[in-house]
């Protein structure tokens, strides 16, 4: 199978460049591996039964034996060898200005048995590089017309009349089958049976066996299934208990081990002093780490959103933040949202590692776009009301205000843009 290329592939290159090592964390499936190979001369993949208990034995008496290789040398799931992370610490340290010596790839944070077996941080040696499944842009989806970083860059980029190759059946499609590697070029019949695997497994095996725990897979499939009622909404933690069957203590222990490797991936507040703190939405938003696992979780197909474009709204949603985040990675991106009890709200929040930030409103369709542009205006005005008052402690303007939709046509409205997620690129 051709490689196909990711965004993630320069900052691998610039941070090899400056680092060490760079360790590469994400969700299974999403092409760590496979990206870090195309960085890599030599490879020690920890996982294979063929040599995995002789690489422990290996390790337990001398784990620097196991760097010995051709560098970058890429060690795969170095988790399993938690003392590898010290090994590749220290050589760092030994081989002073020399960079790009190790990639190190993970599908799981780091349990409190493992972190106890590791002696050092890796500060200043090991970097580390958060990974997500493919975007539109990357799967071949998005047309990549508008780029997001020139926008920034730019605010007064004309996009008037750049257009979306996708119509809405093709996005929800898109959606169903995920940004998984394995599921491009593949029938509609074969990429859904790919991203029902992904969630059997998961359930079934991966959870429990990455973190040692005996978890029970009914739980889990609940668990997923909650979240993709509630995806992209507030939804408190009780009513999701409810859905599930089970009490907090028993919710919060799985729900961290579905966080643990990387699926539930909730998107924080954003909480400026704009308002009293009595007024703010605090609670993290609902969301997975790509709309696939959520749709099979729920055991249904495309043509099920034909009729329920409302459901399909809010996976559009965790869509777009899926590709937002793949967007601006190199940029060390976040997400977040805001929402007050006044009912004033941006769906996201996107902000830049050097301060700068935009506010984005996700409608569908057409007719939720000048809702959109409302409350982004808004939210503008709200800002510059609290400067007038707040010499000492102005906010930051927004730098871009965007109402994203499903299909058609990208424009300016003013101080608005309004782009289709298919014509977006990094």
């Amino acid at each position: 199978m051709q490689y196909i290329p990711r965004i993630i592939d320069e900052t691998i290159d610039t941070y090899l460049g400056i680092f060490g090592a760079v360790n590469i964390r994400g969700p299974k499936w999403c092409g760590k591996t496979t990206s870090a190979e195309q960085h890599a001369k030599s490879v020690i993949r920890l996982q294979d039964p063929d040599y995995s208990e002789s690489y422990r034995q290996t390790a337990a008496v001398k784990p620097s034996l196991l760097l010995k290789g051709e560098n970058p040398r890429l060690i795969d799931e170095w988790q399993d060898i938690p003392e590898l992370w010290d090994a590749v610490r220290v050589d760092t340290d030994s081989r002073k200005g020399e960079t790009g010596l190790y990639l190190l790839t993970g599908s799981s944070v780091i349990t409190k048995e493992q972190k106890n077996r590791i002696k050092h941080s890796g500060t200043g040696r090991i970097a580390r590089l958060e990974m997500w499944p493919m975007s539109l842009y990357e799967s071949g989806d998005s047309n990549g017309k508008i780029s997001i970083s020139a926008l920034f860059d730019d605010p007064a980029l004309d996009i008037n009349g750049i257009s979306s190759d996708l119509v809405l059946e093709d996005l929800i499609a898109a959606a169903c089958r995920g940004g998984w590697p394995e599921s491009i070029g593949k029938s509609s019949a074969a990429a859904l049976i790919i991203a029902q695997q992904y969630v059997k497994s998961l359930c079934e095996s991966d959870v429990s066996r990455y973190l040692d725990e005996d978890l029970d897979p009914a739980i889990l499939r609940g668990m997923l299934r909650s979240y993709a009622r509630n995806i992209c909404t507030l939804a408190t933690k009780q009513s999701m208990m409810a859905d599930v069957g089970v009490s907090e203590p028993t919710f919060d222990r799985y729900e961290k081990a579905l966080e643990s490797l990387y699926i539930v991936t909730n998107v924080p507040a954003w909480c400026p002093q704009i308002r009293s703190k009595s007024s703010m939405r605090a609670k993290k938003k609902r969301n997975l780490v790509d709309p696939s696992v959520a749709i099979a979780a729920m055991g249904v197909r495309p043509e099920y959103f034909y009729t329920d474009l409302k459901s399909f709204g809010f996976l559009f949603e965790s869509l777009a933040i899926r590709d937002l985040k793949v967007y601006t990675s190199a940029f060390d991106g976040s997400i977040s949202y805001y929402r007050d009890s006044y009912g004033l709200e941006a769906d996201a929040v996107l902000h830049l590692n050097d301060g700068r930030y935009g506010i984005i409103e996700f409608k569908l369709g057409a007719k939720g776009v000048e809702e959109g542009k409302d409350h982004l205006r808004k939210l503008k005005e709200l800002i510059i009301q609290h400067n007038a008052g707040n010499s000492q402690t102005p906010l930051r303007l927004p730098d871009l205000m965007i109402v994203m939709t499903a299909t058609g046509i990208a424009y300016r409205d003013d101080d608005v843009l309004v782009i289709p997620l298919a014509a977006l690129k990094d």
